[in-house]
């Protein structure tokens, strides 16, 4: 009995520190400087190009307001690399993937 309250602490731990480490992805550090977040950046890019998100990161370009999100998009077989202004929301980019993904 006593095992089981230790395992359902430790559970209950894990469900609520978990999260913050879970759905990190590369370039969350600079969320800070975005007006888009993550989630309706995601929703912007899939309305552009739909299909399954495979990879996503946000990263410093010249292009835009300098501050982008760049999603991989698995669409019939091909994936595309979708660009959205973490600042404005634009789609920046909506391309097949070149053969060397940055």
């Amino acid at each position: 009995m006593m095992y089981a309250r230790q395992f359902s602490l430790a559970a209950a731990f894990l469900v609520v520190a978990l999260p913050a480490t879970a759905f990190a992805y590369p370039g969350a550090t600079l969320a800070s400087g975005a007006k888009v977040t993550i989630e309706r950046a995601t929703a912007i890019a899939l309305k552009a190009r739909p299909g399954k998100v495979t990879a996503r990161e946000l990263e410093n370009k010249r292009v835009g307001s300098g501050l982008r999100y760049s999603f991989d998009i698995k669409s019939k077989g091909t994936v595309y690399e979708v660009g959205v202004d973490a600042k404005t929301g634009n789609v920046l980019e909506n391309a097949v993937e070149g053969p060397h993904p940055d």
